[in-house]
């Protein structure tokens, strides 16, 4: 098709200073976000905000997902940065952050895919931002469980791992993931949470695109395969190609269809449900955690 992008996808940036104070910190302590490695749309206006999505464990991944733009490693992936937890919890301090998110490359290398690193970096974050909620995203550690609960123990308010797309597609899309993996990795969150009566004040949230050729029914049963996993949280967004290499886009999702999506997920029983063409993970992560937890954010600005 087409990559001539439609009307509901252009992008107005703004000026603003927050752009240019982010991104010299990030380089000052050295860090990554994936607001970059992923050339997120919506960069410019979080950078603006004075907030990122930290990206930690590297710039380069273990896999080579087709929709990605997070490189695979050009040979044996480094060895996790041991001060790179204090690095974040600096950033985010210096941000001044109230909510910070963190994600990572997959690093399938590591026996335990980097579950210890992510919790460092938790902890780091409560020590020096006692009061700021954590969101992390990570991959699916192989299914490992164990290393999971090392993520959820260390205090993330909301466990984040994406689905990406519906299980027809994974062979094309992402063929060294696993979607019944990441429904159980999901799932096995929801249950640590459930059983250290943490219910209503940790999350389990996922996220998918739309545009790599699923139907919108499809994407439906997805949402209740989710929701079947406990899920409280979704986000739904448009796929855009990083490249030519990767994978192509199959169609632009007008937003009335976005809309549509949210409701039913609304009805299905989820906490939170934003959708809509730019969104994605981490996009206006606290407003849509302080939906699911009930709260007004309009009352807490």
């Amino acid at each position: 098709m087409s990559h001539r992008l439609p009307p509901w996808l252009k992008i107005r940036l703004t000026p603003g200073s927050g752009l240019d104070q982010v991104t010299s910190l990030l380089s000052e302590l050295k860090l990554t976000t994936v607001c970059d490695g992923a050339h997120c749309p919506n960069r410019a206006e979080c950078f603006q905000k004075r907030t990122a999505t930290f990206m930690i464990l590297g710039d380069h991944c273990t896999r080579n997902c087709r929709f990605c733009a997070v490189e695979p490693f050009p040979s044996l992936p480094m060895a996790p940065e041991p001060d790179e937890p204090q690095r974040v919890a600096q950033a985010a301090a210096r941000l001044g952050l109230k909510y910070v998110v963190v994600t990572s490359v997959t690093r399938d290398d590591l026996p335990d895919g980097g579950a210890n690193h992510f919790a460092q970096t938790i902890r780091e974050i409560k020590r020096l931002l006692p009061n700021a909620a954590v969101e992390v995203l990570t991959p699916d550690f192989k299914g490992n469980i164990p290393a999971l609960h090392v993520v959820l123990e260390a205090g993330c308010e909301v466990f984040n791992h994406n689905i990406e797309t519906i299980a027809r597609l994974y062979s094309d899309v992402r063929p060294q993931a696993n979607y019944q993996q990441s429904l159980d990795v999901l799932s096995a969150a929801a249950d640590w949470i459930k059983a250290n009566n943490l219910v209503g004040k940790r999350f389990v949230k996922s996220g998918l695109m739309v545009g790599l050729g699923e139907s919108d029914d499809e994407v439906v049963d997805l949402m209740k395969d989710l929701k079947k996993a406990q899920v409280d949280i979704v986000t739904i967004g448009q796929y855009l190609a990083p490249s030519k290499e990767h994978f192509p886009i199959a169609r632009f999702v007008e937003p009335a269809v976005f809309d549509r999506w949210a409701e039913i997920g609304k009805e299905m029983g989820f906490k939170s449900v934003f959708a809509g063409p730019f969104v994605r993970s981490s996009y206006h992560a606290a407003l849509i955690t302080e939906i699911a937890g009930g709260k007004n954010p309009e009352e807490s600005n």
